[in-house]
């Protein structure tokens, strides 16, 4: 197994020297489903402020998309696959970075940080059971 090395670096944390942002990224899934296997657990998402960069930088910028809501699921993979969805359907927000780019629809994450792949982490999430990336997204007003 890769050994679990974070870093510090610009107050996020980064793989190891010798991990990629794949292994990284298997890893929370890992450590996702450790915590929640055979234990009863709802998830809530707060699709609001989304950020750039990650909440657990010092500093940050405007919102990237406009406010979307809250999103609920005993699922989290399948929790997480709606959020990055409706991000990606959503219109950026003009003051934010994405509008200093010729913004195509399609991956907002990946245009802000084209060195990572959110969906390795869901994709293998899935694999080992922690979820379905497959939804039904049901809205109440």
């Amino acid at each position: 197994m890769w050994p679990v090395r974070r870093r510090l670096h610009g107050g996020a944390a980064r793989p190891g020297y010798r991990g990629t942002n794949e292994d990284l990224d298997e890893k929370i899934a890992e450590y996702a489903y450790a915590v929640v296997h055979d234990k009863p657990a709802f998830h809530v998402s707060f699709l609001m402020n989304i950020s750039p960069n990650c909440d657990c930088w010092s500093r940050n910028d405007a919102a990237v998309v406009p406010d979307i809501g809250i999103a609920a699921s005993m699922d989290p993979v399948a929790l997480d696959q709606a959020c990055a969805d409706l991000v990606n359907k959503a219109t950026p927000v003009q003051a934010s970075v994405l509008s200093d780019v010729h913004y195509e629809h399609g991956d907002k994450f990946h245009q802000m940080h084209p060195e990572t792949s959110w969906e390795t982490q869901l994709e293998h999430a899935e694999e080992i059971g922690l979820g379905t990336r497959s939804y039904k997204l049901i809205v109440v007003a």
